[in-house]
């Protein structure tokens, strides 16, 4: 049984010297580094704008809706390769086309959802 601990005390002693290296880098990098904060420096970035108004700024619910349907299309491409792959592999080809219909008409059903509360409507 003392084999089988001290493999987990091994990866601990290394997950150990990691956070000393990482810890001790920190330190010196702050130590180090010189520190002269101006009103510039301490100004806002985005992208190369100079910022204008306020720090509070809302959005439209709609581009989360949109970030939501590239997600969900993300993911089904994440599907669709593996099943391409296995696809063609004998004994599988209709039943992995009979579950990817499946699976294909589950995301349909949701953008028709979608569609059919004008969500997907740009005004």
């Amino acid at each position: 049984m003392g084999g089988y601990f001290s493999s987990y005390a091994a990866v601990l002693v290394l997950f150990a010297i990691g956070l000393v290296i990482v810890a001790g880098a920190l330190s010196v990098n702050r130590l180090l580094r010189p520190s002269r904060p101006t009103p510039e420096k301490l100004l806002s970035y985005e992208c190369g704008v100079d910022p204008v108004g306020g720090d509070w700024a809302q959005s439209q619910v709609r581009y989360y809706v949109y970030t939501y349907l590239y997600v969900v299309f993300a993911v089904d491409a994440v599907f669709l390769f593996p099943w391409a792959t296995i696809f063609a592999a004998p004994g599988f080809g209709m039943t992995t086309l009979a579950e990817m219909f499946v699976f294909l008409g589950f995301i349909a059903l949701g953008i028709l959802y979608g569609w059919r509360k004008r969500v997907l409507t740009w005004t």
